[in-house]
């Protein structure tokens, strides 16, 4: 029941909330004030109105005040901001920041919380010896180990207490968990260090992902502004450790050519892919999430409409693009067209021979059986492949760089290359590729220069 008290001309609504952990009474508050004119009889009825619709919304959760903990509010921005307004993978990257964040600032109030205890948890992360997410790979043929052993992959997962998926991502070369690692080696009665090699050999945190804490807090600090908890957001007045820009990795002509010749042992479905991401520019969700009606082979137009995404827990969905100019429709290369006239027919003999086992579904782009491929799976295999053929050490997404570049050099205006690319607006563009920008404006020079001064001819 909600109480209220007279303060002046105004009236304090007061409601309690039960208890927090630490055995401390929970009260809400408002104040309400009648307006002008208003009688006795009419300012006691509104006044009881209030007070009731007050303590409906405290009971359902809908009120806060800024002498809630960070971690309280952390729970309440996620449940009713972050999963209603926000892509699941950006959720699930979020999610994985939280513990840090909350050992560090969960235990302080919003309205106590200043830019000194940012600087100080900032700080820390800077610190040697933060990392906990230290990762390994494999160093022996896994599959042979465990054919070796007599054992099937399935019967090894239940014995060892891991998933199968993660066997899967051991097989492929993929990076694995500490705790997945040790499982597994215990599991087979080794070292640790005679099955896998850890992945890296740093052991503090880079300035992006302190920053992508500072992000995350600074985005849910400025919506307790909005919901009106605190009157600032104490990350504006932050300073912030600085991250210099890497430059974007790419292949040149020369070696974008020699990765094009090493793709003739792959199988078709792999050289579709890259010659796509290559020829496209598309970004690997967006790529395993086109459908064969988003090809229109008589106008040669691929349109992106979807983003195929992974999570554990999950597994795979469709999701929306990355933002709204991510929507898009490019034109392709006759060639490219021809290229996959002859994929959907392969893809076509593939369903045939494997009858009641394929699962249907109009990707162009599946795993053996036909259900959507993962989109992890293709940045696997692309980095064996790399390293099998002594290419330069690039991903997946530089295929994506390599071609924004290689159009830019061709004289490809930004605005043609940020369309093509789903970019918001030429400003994401000019940043990301800067050097291609830089070395197109010098080939510029240098046709003026030709043209205004030709070189005269010998006498």
């Amino acid at each position: 029941m909600a109480t209220i008290e007279k303060r002046g001309e105004s009236y304090k609504i007061i409601v309690s909330c039960g208890y927090d952990l630490d055995g401390k009474q929970l009260r809400r508050r408002m104040v309400w004030k009648p307006e002008p004119g208003m009688t006795k009889r009419q300012i006691q009825k509104e006044l009881d109105r209030q007070a009731v619709l007050f303590e409906e919304k405290c009971r359902n959760g809908q009120v806060l005040e800024g002498n809630i903990k960070f971690a309280e509010f952390a729970e309440k921005w996620f449940a009713d901001y972050a999963e209603k307004q926000l892509r699941a993978t950006t959720v699930a990257r979020y999610q994985l920041l939280m513990p840090r964040i909350n050992a560090a600032i969960g235990h302080i109030r919003l309205d106590k919380l200043q830019p000194h205890h940012l600087m100080e948890f900032y700080n820390n992360l800077a610190e040697s010896g933060v990392r906990e997410d230290t990762r390994y790979c494999s160093a022996v043929d896994f599959k042979k180990l465990l054919k070796k052993r007599g054992i099937t992959k399935r019967t090894f997962a239940k014995e060892a207490g891991v998933s199968v998926y993660v066997l899967d991502s051991v097989t492929r070369g993929a990076n694995i968990s500490t705790t997945s690692a040790h499982k597994i080696v215990s599991a087979l009665g080794l070292p640790l260090d005679q099955v896998f090699t850890p992945v890296g050999d740093k052991d503090t945190l880079a300035v992006s992902t302190i920053l992508h804490h500072h992000r995350l807090i600074s985005s849910m600090l400025g919506t307790a502004v909005k919901w009106q908890l605190i009157f600032s957001n104490p990350c504006s007045r932050v300073v912030l450790p600085k991250n210099k820009r890497k430059e974007a990795v790419y292949l040149d002509e020369e070696q974008a050519a020699e990765l094009l010749a090493a793709l003739d042992k792959e199988s078709m479905q792999h050289q579709v892919i890259v010659k796509l991401l290559l020829f496209t520019g598309l970004r690997r969700g967006e790529l395993c999430g086109l459908e064969w009606k988003d090809v229109n082979f008589e106008r040669a137009i691929i349109t992106v409409r979807r983003s195929s995404l992974y999570l554990s827990g999950k597994g795979i969905f469709a999701d929306e693009t990355k933002n709204d100019t991510s929507t898009r429709c490019m034109k392709v290369s006759d060639d490219a067209i021809a290229m996959l006239r002859v994929w959907r027919a392969e893809q076509a003999k593939e369903r045939s021979l494997l009858g009641d086992q394929w699962q249907d579904n109009d990707r162009l782009f599946t795993a053996w059986n036909g259900t959507p491929i993962r989109p992890d799976v293709i940045t696997a295999w692309f980095h064996r492949f790399v390293t099998k053929n002594n290419l330069p050490p690039i991903h997946v997404h530089s295929l994506r760089h390599t071609n924004a570049t290689l159009l830019i050099a061709a004289g490809t205006n930004l605005t043609t290359v940020a369309a093509r690319l789903g970019h918001a607006d030429t400003t994401t563009t000019s940043k990301i590729y800067a050097h291609a920008i830089k070395s197109a404006d010098q080939a510029a020079a240098e046709v003026l220069q030709d043209i205004l001064h030709p070189v005269k001819k010998q006498a």
